[in-house]
């Protein structure tokens, strides 16, 4: 083998590790990125729910009495866990992706190219 066959060999190398590193790049990448979108809408759901809670039911602990006090203390604590437990689900997304292989197909338009005919 000559050395022109070795430096061939040696680049078709470099390009295939390249590639690979930048394919593996991509894919955590792209489980990222599932992984914040999932955790946001996570989030979302919870902050909509308690928004939903308190725009609704508020009234039961808008006042000074002391029944009041203490539907607003039941409210806190209620507000507390289901944060908790939305919170705890969404730490749970990472190790739930770690099990897949995620790629993420980027959007596309395919555009149809139209090209105009002579006049003569």
């Amino acid at each position: 083998m000559d050395t022109n066959d070795k430096d061939f060999y040696s680049a078709a190398k470099k390009q295939s590790e390249y590639k690979k590193t930048r394919e593996q790049k991509y894919k955590s990448d792209s489980k990222d990125r599932l992984s914040k979108i999932m955790k946001k809408k996570i989030q979302t759901t919870m902050i909509g729910a308690l928004s939903s809670i308190e725009e609704n039911l508020g009234f039961l602990w808008d006042g000074d009495t002391e029944q009041h006090k203490m539907l607003k203390e039941i409210y806190v604590k209620i507000r507390s866990e289901i944060l908790d437990k939305g919170n705890n689900q969404a730490r749970n997304i990472d190790a739930e992706l770690s099990h897949y292989d995620v790629e993420w197909l980027k959007y596309s338009i395919k555009m149809p190219v139209i090209t105009p005919k002579n006049k003569e």
